[in-house]
């Protein structure tokens, strides 16, 4: 991502400690930040949704025509891998 900056959080007691159970505690702040990675793309999609909603006339998509298939349609464009074990595999194998 680039450049790095030192900054202060703070964080439960029991998340800290199933964190480092994860990765260890020198992969603490790689773990960490793939999490903030993961969760800022998901709200920038979500503002993203909202901003283009409607945008799509009604029937175009067929897909999407209810919302069971926009669901499962939903589905198939998301990777498998859960990210969030994608960055504890990476800070694993690192160590």
């Amino acid at each position: 991502m680039g450049e790095t900056v030192r900054t202060h959080v703070v964080l439960p007691k029991e998340l800290v400690d199933e964190i480092d159970a994860l990765v260890g505690k020198r992969k603490r702040s790689e773990f960490i930040a793939a999490g903030l990675e993961a969760a800022v793309r998901r709200m920038r999609r979500a503002g993203l949704t909202r901003e283009l909603m409607g945008s799509i006339p009604a029937g175009a998509v067929p897909a999407w025509d209810t919302l069971e298939s926009t669901l499962a349609w939903q589905r198939l464009q998301r990777p498998v891998d859960d990210p969030w074990d994608d960055a504890a595999a990476r800070a694993t194998a690192a160590s």
